[in-house]
């Protein structure tokens, strides 16, 4: 995506946000940044085509083509975001800044009519987005955090017109056709060899050879050559994301996403670890469950799209190295004991077929490197995402879930270290928890007066409370008074003086304190209602603990300070929609203006979708095992020591 504080030195980067907002300083090149305080959702509809509208909410300050991107809508993109391209053309109902990349690509009358560029609009309001159908086929696209893709996939198709045989031409079928394809040495397996006599006859030796890698997988007849998809998987522990891609086109087809099902064995990687370590039937289970899982999102994303499961033929997965293990059916133990080793760093392409994936019969899967047991596939390509090995700034990417990742760079040296947060984040081990799914609160607003603003997903009732909810629920408490600097729930007295409007919804269930948080009728029992616990507030903190444990001492492995960062990535399907100004509060996250941190979206998935789009950039997840140091956390003396000292709110 469009950094708003791309390429800038850090004493640029205490620019007045009046300035920013007027000059568009703190973005790339051409770019119009809008300001904005960290908190909030701002919500995009988007029309495609007559009919065709789609709803999204993303934090404030991302760009409208990184919405549209992380959302599976198509929006025509070669130069990385930069605004250079001048292809990603949207017509917007707001009026935004104007960019001289934008003076550059429309007239007066269209940029009056609200004619931008996507990559460099920046969505701080609610906005109606209309995208103009794509006009090309692109050679690139932008995918990661601002990244340009030479479109090179490993999945070829060549549509071929044979010379039928004859006593005069007698050469094999295989061979008449890999000679019609004779710049590719082909491998090929016995079910192709198998199907081939038939569908060339049939079709009148006028075919569609499908090649992934140098492997023909299969011969269609006809020309089917504008049918060629893969599908891109963040497997994560608590949510899987799965993303259909137009291979020729380089553009997400549709994006879903669903609770991982092997949820019943634990909430983390190390419940579920034990889970096989106690019951010898337990791998085939989980097995079992990680493929229905991407199963039933892989069919559901080629409904969405109206794709035939039998054109995808290849699949990408990052996942952490646990999540990799479970679903090839690897025995996970070595993992979670010391000295936590893997079975293998860089596990073997498979079909999609073994892993219980109905697409193509002979379509591969495709799985991500691991740094180590705890900086596994999911994390090498985030890194490849946002850019980590190619960057000269100083810049910290927090991959927050249930077991959180952490990388830093100082535009030289990379290392990377992992974190057990644990499920709060994801509203697990949380009284009123929930997904991020209709009804759940995801953003809140406090004052002392009693304004209680509440944003739910879906617009509906509140049933629950989601991670971002949860995280601007105890920063707002915080911030008006109602929890310490230890995170204690003020007296009953020390409240009434403090936040006369909110100190009525402090009361108790049983013996614990809790803050209600939305009570349908004044009749409802408080066990009804939708609160925050203490035990929820502890719950945070030490998630937070652990986080900036991690990232505090990976700055010190490099002789830096906080001050020093000029940018901070929150990742994952969690960390894009957390409220930066909240992570902030916390401490979840250096405390720096707000604008240097940056929501960068799904990168796990944004990854994947490099991998299957480049073999350049497949390549260079491998090299990347190479340039990362894997910094061990659980045997640093000084662990627990500042894990205890940061439980506390900053």
């Amino acid at each position: 995506m469009s950094s708003p504080v791309q390429g800038q030195p850090p004493e640029e980067l205490a620019t007045s946000l009046e300035q920013v907002g007027r000059e568009g300083l703190l973005a790339p090149p051409g770019a119009a940044v809008e300001a904005h305080d960290g908190t909030g959702r701002v919500q995009l509809s988007f029309t495609v085509a007559e009919g065709q509208d789609r709803e999204v909410r993303v934090p404030p300050g991302v760009s409208v083509f990184d919405s549209a991107s992380w959302n599976g809508i198509a929006i025509d993109s070669t130069c990385g975001g930069h605004g250079t391209c001048h292809k990603c053309k949207v017509r917007l109902d707001v009026r935004t800044p104007i960019s001289r990349h934008d003076r550059r690509t429309f007239s007066d009358t269209e940029l009056g009519n609200g004619w931008r560029l996507a990559c460099l609009a920046t969505a701080t309001q609610d906005l109606k987005v209309e995208v103009p159908p794509l006009t090309t086929r692109p050679k690139a696209a932008t995918v990661g955090v601002g990244r340009q893709v030479i479109l090179r996939p490993a999945v070829q198709k060549r549509y071929v017109e044979l010379a039928d045989p004859s006593l005069q031409d007698q050469r094999t079928d295989l061979v008449r056709l890999t000679d019609a394809i004779d710049d590719l040495e082909l491998t090929v397996d016995l079910p192709v060899l198998r199907r081939l006599p038939k569908v060339l006859r049939e079709a009148d030796f006028k075919v569609t050879a499908v090649v992934v890698d140098e492997a023909l997988i299969d011969v269609e007849p006809g020309d089917t050559s504008d049918r060629r998809y893969a599908i891109a998987f963040d497997l994560g522990t608590t949510t899987v994301v799965a993303t259909l891609l137009d291979l020729g086109l380089g553009t997400p087809v549709a994006v879903a996403s669903r609770l991982n099902k092997q949820q019943p064995f634990g909430g983390d990687v190390i419940t579920r670890i034990s889970a096989t370590m106690m019951d010898p039937e337990a791998l085939g289970r989980l097995q079992s469950l990680a493929g229905e899982t991407l199963d039933e999102l892989a069919l559901q994303v080629c409904k969405e799209g109206g794709v035939d499961p039998a054109f995808v033929y290849e699949v990408a997965i990052a996942g952490n190295a646990t999540m990799t293990a479970l679903v090839l059916g690897i025995d996970p133990e070595p993992l979670g004991v010391a000295p936590f080793v893997q079975t293998t760093s860089q596990p073997p392409v498979v079909l999609a077929d073994d892993i219980g994936l109905h697409l193509h019969p002979r379509a591969r899967a495709a799985f991500f490197p691991a740094l180590g047991a705890y900086v596994g596939g999911d994390i090498v390509a985030g890194m490849l995402a946002t850019g980590m090995d190619r960057d000269k700034r100083t810049r910290l990417f927090i991959d927050v879930g249930t077991n959180c990742e952490i990388v830093l760079s100082n535009g030289d040296t990379i290392v990377s270290t992992a974190a057990p947060a644990g499920p709060a984040f994801e509203g697990g081990a949380i009284r009123c928890g929930m997904r991020a799914a209709d009804g759940a609160i995801e953003v809140i607003k406090l004052d002392t007066a009693g304004t209680v603003e509440l944003s739910v997903i879906g617009d509906v009732e509140p049933r629950g409370l989601c991670g971002s909810g949860l995280v601007d629920a105890v920063a707002e408490l915080a911030k008006v008074g109602l929890l310490d600097h230890s995170g204690r729930f003020v007296p009953d007295e020390t409240a009434a003086e403090i936040a006369p409007g909110l100190s009525h919804r402090l009361v108790k269930i049983g013996e614990e304190r809790v803050f209600v948080l939305h009570q349908p009728t004044p009749e409802t029992e408080v066990a009804e209602t939708v609160y925050l616990s203490q035990r929820d507030v502890r719950e945070l903190q030490f998630a937070k603990a652990a986080i900036s444990t991690g990232w505090t001492l990976l700055l010190e492995q490099l002789g830096l300070e906080a001050g020093d960062l000029q940018q901070v990535l929150l990742a994952g399907s969690f960390g894009s929609y957390l409220s930066p100004a909240s992570a902030i509060r916390i401490g979840l996250v250096p405390k720096l203006p707000v604008l240097r941190i940056v929501s960068a979206g799904n990168v796990a998935g944004e990854g994947a979708k490099m991998a299957l789009l480049s073999l350049r950039e497949r390549a260079g997840a491998t090299t990347l095992l190479e340039e990362v140091e894997y910094v061990e956390l659980s045997d640093r003396p000084e662990f627990n020591d500042r894990f205890v000292d940061l439980l506390a709110f900053p």
